[in-house]
């Protein structure tokens, strides 16, 4: 029994875990170095669009904050449902069962180094924001619920490509799928030059379903204290988070196994 119980959490296997993470260029393009890119050129855009120095600075902060939620797309949602994709395609997890290493060992393990490169990519991000671009400093309490919401949507994140790599078991398609789901998320929530105001109205409607979209439109204002309705930001986390999970449940009925026993 004990010996079941150190195979979940491992040093180990965290360390290997994130050495695969930071072994996969696509996540270092797509999660830290667009994010970092596009709101530098957004961010010049806008000061030849803005001569207000305040209303600059609100607007920057803003959109970083907005395209700041990439990073979790991409890491997670993208690296995670590649590489689990293309474990699934060889095999590797029930080989591990076969050495007395359970799935859900593979998947706590692989959630901390995600959860620790996570936070290594948001150092970096904020650190460019605060040096370069010079975005508005937080409150405590905009800081936390930022950091509240970006862990939730890893969250989310990690469910749904779980549930994409466990239902195709084929990398082609699943990373076809979560690069689809990446930009499209990107095109609706406003993080692509096309703000909310500016989509149709069935696309907004969709829109309104996620909760980037509040994030990138709204939490300019969370973040330097000013009130806000967390309501619709809520009901898009649930509903996402409810889809996420349902999601799953039909891809693990699917495979006839629990992954998460």
């Amino acid at each position: 029994m004990k010996t079941h119980k150190k195979t979940r959490l491992s040093p180990a296997m965290i360390l290997f875990e994130f050495r695969t993470i930071t072994g996969n260029p696509y996540i270092h393009i797509f999660g830290v170095g667009m994010p970092v890119l596009m709101s530098v050129i957004i961010a010049i855009v806008m000061r030849s669009e803005i001569p207000d120095s305040s209303a600059l600075n609100a607007a920057v902060t803003g959109m970083y904050l907005g395209i700041g939620t990439m990073i979790p797309l991409a890491t997670i949602l993208m690296g995670y449902s590649a590489t689990y994709s293309q474990e699934l395609e060889k095999g590797i997890p029930q080989r591990m069962s076969l050495f007395g290493i359970p799935p859900i060992a593979t998947i706590i393990n692989r959630i901390i180094s995600e959860g620790i490169f996570l936070l290594m990519a948001f150092v970096l991000y904020f650190a460019v924001g605060f040096l370069v671009l010079e975005i508005n400093p937080p409150v405590l309490s905009g800081f936390l619920y930022y950091a509240l919401c970006i862990l939730v949507l890893g969250v989310i994140s990690f469910l749904l490509a779980h549930s994409i790599a466990s239902f195709f078991q084929k990398f082609g398609v699943t990373y076809c799928i979560s690069m689809i789901l990446y930009f499209g998320v990107m095109i609706v929530s406003g993080m692509m030059g096309v703000n909310y105001e500016m989509l149709p109205s069935p696309v907004q409607m969709v829109s309104r379903l996620l909760p980037t979209t509040y994030i990138t439109k709204d939490f300019a204002d969370v973040w330097i204290g000013k009130d806000y309705n967390f309501m619709p930001l809520l009901q898009a986390f649930l509903f996402t988070g409810a889809l996420s999970g349902l999601l799953l449940f039909i891809s693990l009925k699917k495979n006839g196994r629990k992954q998460f026993s």
